[in-house]
């Protein structure tokens, strides 16, 4: 079933990896590799929606604050998606590009290289964009721009809305229609401040391994009841 209105752009913020994988008493990092298969699905079904702007947080600034074992076990399951091919080419039938977004000081030199890599190869790729956040905070994004126009104050530039958005890391993503965080977590813990501020709020009490289409549908489905006023 189509919808009367979609977002143009969607967010994601898949959370409950972790107590997914307490739940199934399997590894963390089974539980984090599964829900980055997930994501792939989830990428499909907003396609199929003619949702064509995606934006997933991979890994934010505060997750690097966990325990070193369980971010090798991260960083190496994402090694692996850079490595399988079978992604790449689910991307490229799906016309798919990716963008890799964050601070690339806060990811191993060679995961990072690796992640772009996947970004330029699938830099022509034209129907969908899909944002991936990795070593992102929203607050970290801020004081980045305010320290890029800071030295150019001192030279005359003018800073205004248009001036501040085009220094932030994530300038290239739009603005935010919907978010949609699971796991029952009621909050954006920082994500985007400067993007989704007239963004629509969607909390599923579904552990983000779980989450499935049927999910998707009754979360748009609550989209197309609300009305936005973007403050009028």
């Amino acid at each position: 079933m189509q919808f009367d209105f979609v977002p143009k752009s969607l967010a994601l913020i898949p959370d409950g990896n972790r107590r997914w994988a307490k739940a199934h008493k399997i590894s963390v990092l089974n539980g984090y590799s599964n829900g980055v298969k997930k994501f792939i699905d989830f990428s499909e079904w907003c396609s199929s929606y003619n949702i064509h702007n995606l934006t997933v947080w991979a890994l934010s600034t505060e997750n690097l604050k966990r325990h070193t074992t369980e971010l090798n076990a991260l960083f190496n399951i994402y090694r692996k998606v850079c490595r399988d091919r079978s992604i790449i080419n689910r991307l490229h039938e799906n016309d798919a590009k990716v963008r890799i977004i964050g601070n690339a000081d806060l990811i191993p030199k060679d995961l990072y290289a690796s992640l772009k890599s996947i970004e330029h190869e699938t830099e022509s790729n034209s129907k969908s964009t899909i944002n991936m956040l990795i070593g992102y905070g929203g607050a970290d994004d801020i004081i980045s721009a305010a320290k890029k126009l800071a030295s150019k104050a001192a030279h005359g530039y003018t800073i205004n809305e248009e001036s501040f958005r085009d220094s932030l890391i994530s300038s290239d993503v739009p603005n935010i229609d919907f978010v949609v965080r699971t796991s029952g977590e009621m909050r954006l813990s920082g994500f985007m401040p400067w993007q989704s501020g007239y963004s629509e709020l969607y909390f599923s009490k579904k552990l983000w391994p779980d989450f499935t289409k049927r999910d998707l549908y009754y979360a748009l489905a609550d989209y197309n009841r609300r009305e936005r006023r973007f403050g009028k």
